[in-house]
Order: C-alpha cells, then structure tokens, then sequence
C-alpha cells in the first residue's frame, strides 16, 4: 500500500486503512523533515499542531476511497512573513480541496459529455460523492 500511496506524493508514508460499508479509508502522514512557507518561501521545522485532512480520490476496486492525512501545520519563523502558521501543502491536491486533482480531472471527462445532474447521479453511484453544484463549479473553473 505505500508504494500507492508514495504514487500521490512521495512525501507521504502509508500507515493504515479501514474498510467501512463499502468504503476505503487510507490513513497516510507526511515524512518530510520540514516544510516551506507558502507565504514567504522560508524552511520551517517548528511543528505547532496537527489535524485530519480528508480527500476523495478514485475508486479502488469498486469502492470509493478517502485518503486522510494527518496534516501538520508548521510555525513561519520569518519575522518579516505575515502568517505565523501555515499547513503544509501536497501537489495532489490543491489548497482547501476535499478532492484530488485527478478524481476532479474525471469528474470533469464525465460531466462535459451529460448534463450535471445525470452527472452527479452516476458519480455518486461509484467514484465519488459529488452534487451538481460541485460540478458546475469545477466546469467554471476549468481545471
């Protein structure tokens, strides 16, 4: 399972999973030493907490799948930097995403060839939850 997990980023490590009503829920941490600011492009190694980060992702094996991280927010010890915390950040996913950029690519190759709504109903089905509003939205935004 690390090997799929180091496929996302890897700066992550694999370390457990749970099967819940037909779900797969994949908990995974980062082994990165330390972080960099996104403000201010300093180094930190200064942890001040940590929380649980969920993403979907695509569907493994005819299950949806939810990827948790146990993100860590670091201290900016730049004096100059504006924000004295920041959460670090992975390329899979972008910044306060509750999915994946590649499950969002499919949603998107699903929804531009059906309306949102018939959309919805055959991603809710088997890749993801997902409403029609979340699809119109990724529509705008063109990804």
């Amino acid at each position: 399972m690390d090997e799929i997990i180091k496929m996302l980023d890897e700066n992550l490590a694999y370390t457990s999973h749970a099967i819940q009503e037909g779900r797969i829920f994949i908990y995974v941490e980062s082994n990165r030493e330390e972080a960099i600011c996104p403000y201010c492009n300093e180094s930190s190694i200064w942890i001040h907490s940590h929380y649980p980060r969920k993403l979907q992702d695509l569907p493994m094996l005819g299950s949806k799948v939810t990827i948790i991280i146990n993100n860590r927010k670091y201290f900016c010890r730049n004096q100059g930097c504006r924000h004295k915390t920041f959460a670090e950040r992975f390329n899979f996913a972008k910044i306060r995403a509750t999915k994946t950029n590649r499950l969002q690519e499919e949603i998107l190759s699903i929804a531009l060839n059906q309306s949102s709504v018939s959309a919805a109903k055959q991603l809710r089905k088997n890749t993801c939850d997902v409403g029609k509003s979340t699809i119109c939205t990724l529509i705008k935004k063109g990804l």
